[in-house]
C-alpha cells in the first residue's frame, strides 16, 4: 500500500466533486495530475483494492424496492441455486453464511411490485421458501475505512450526516442511474461522457446527480474499498432479539458504535428467526468480531434475550443496484 493509495482511499470514499473536471480537483488534493490519478484508480480496481468507483445508489430512496433475503439451501444444490440467484439483475449482493440460513442476498428493484415478483420467481425456481427481511428502521448506514501509516485498516463513522428523504426519479434520472450504476467513466470529463450517453448536457447531469445526492438516492460518490483485500477478513452479521419497546433507543446506540457499519430493525420470522436487530461488524479475524460482539451485548444488557453472529464465508455476487435497460 503506497502512500498515495492510502491518502486517496482515506479521503475519497465520498464527496467526489460534481464539477466538469472532478479528477483535476481530487488530483490537486493529492498533488497529482488528472491522468495519473485516473491511471491509479484503474490500477486499484484491477488489483481488487477497490470494488468499484462512483455513486452508491439506494433503490428504496427512489421509490423502488430493497430488501435482504435468505434461503436455507441443501449443500448438494448450493452451486446451482447460487448460479440462478446471481443471474438475476435484481440481485445486487449475495453471500454464503455459516448458518442454517446459508444464502443471504440483497434484492434491489425499480418498483416494490417487482421486488415481490422477484421473490416469487426465486421461490418457484428453487422450490424453497425465501425469508424476507426488509428494513423497518434504519439506525445507521455507512462503511468508511481508514488506513493508518502502516497500512492497518479500521472502520470509522461516515463523515457528515446520513442523508434521507428520497424522491421519485424521472426518465432522465433513470438514464443517469443506468449510465453510472457500474461506476463513473474514468475520463477527464466523466459527466460529459454520461451526458452524451443520456442525450443531455454536462450541467444537467451534474444537477441531476446533485439533487439525487441531496435526497439520499445517491448515498455518496467515490471509492468503494474492498475491505477483505485491505485486511478485514471477518464479516459478521450480528443479530439480536431485543425488547420491541426499547429497540429504537438501543438500535440507535448500537449504530453509534464506531465498528458498526449497518444497524437496522428487520422483522422476525418465528419460530425459525427470533431476531429483530441486525448490526454488521467487521474485524481482522473472528476473535476481533467476537470482542466487538461482546461490547454490543453489554450495551443491550438484559433487554436482549438472545443473539448470534453469521459470518460470510464466500462472496457469491457483489455488483450493487442494476437497472435493466
Amino acid at each position: 500500500m503506497n502512500e498515495l493509495w492510502r491518502q486517496f482511499i482515506n479521503r475519497w470514499q465520498g464527496n467526489f466533486p460534481l464539477v466538469e473536471q472532478p479528477f483535476a480537483v481530487v488530483g490537486a488534493d493529492l498533488d497529482m495530475d488528472s491522468e495519473d490519478l485516473i491511471a491509479m484508480i484503474r490500477d486499484l480496481l484491477e488489483q481488487g483494492v477497490l470494488t468499484r468507483f462512483g455513486p452508491l445508489y439506494d433503490a428504496s430512496s427512489m421509490g423502488g424496492g430493497l430488501t435482504l433475503a435468505a434461503l436455507s439451501v441443501p449443500m448438494e444444490n448450493y452451486e446451482s441455486t447460487a448460479k440462478m440467484i446471481n443471474a438475476l439483475p435484481e440481485v445486487a449482493h449475495n453471500y454464503q453464511r455459516d448458518h442454517h440460513l446459508n444464502m443471504w442476498f440483497v434484492i434491489a428493484t425499480e418498483t416494490p411490485e417487482l421486488l415481490q415478483a422477484t421473490i416469487d420467481r426465486i421461490e418457484q425456481e428453487v422450490n424453497l421458501p425465501v425469508y424476507n427481511f426488509p428494513k423497518l428502521q434504519t439506525f445507521y448506514l455507512g462503511l468508511w475505512l481508514h488506513l493508518d501509516a502502516a497500512g492497518q485498516v479500521s472502520t470509522i463513522p461516515v463523515p457528515g450526516p446520513i442523508k434521507q428523504g428520497g424522491m421519485i426519479i424521472d426518465e432522465l434520472d433513470r438514464k443517469v442511474v443506468q449510465a453510472t450504476q457500474a461506476g463513473l467513466p474514468l475520463q477527464i470529463e466523466p459527466y460529459g461522457e454520461i451526458a452524451d450517453t443520456c442525450g443531455c448536457d454536462t450541467q444537467t447531469v451534474i444537477q441531476r446527480m446533485q439533487r439525487m445526492l441531496e435526497r439520499g438516492v445517491i448515498r455518496r460518490i467515490g471509492a468503494v474499498p474492498n475491505h477483505y483485500r485491505l485486511g478485514l477478513h471477518a464479516n459478521g452479521m450480528s443479530v439480536w432479539d431485543v425488547d420491541d419497546e426499547r429497540l429504537l433507543e438501543l438500535g440507535s446506540r448500537v449504530g453509534r458504535l464506531d465498528f458498526v457499519s449497518h444497524s437496522y430493525e428487520r422483522p422476525r420470522h418465528l419460530p425459525l428467526w427470533p431476531y429483530n436487530l441486525f448490526a454488521m461488524i467487521h474485524g481482522h479475524d473472528r476473535a476481533e468480531v467476537m470482542q466487538k460482539q461482546a461490547q454490543v451485548a453489554e450495551l443491550l444488557g438484559s433487554h436482549c434475550r438472545q443473539s448470534d453472529v453469521l459470518y460470510s464465508t464466500r462472496i457469491l455476487k457483489k455488483t450493487g443496484l442494476r437497472f435493466v435497460a
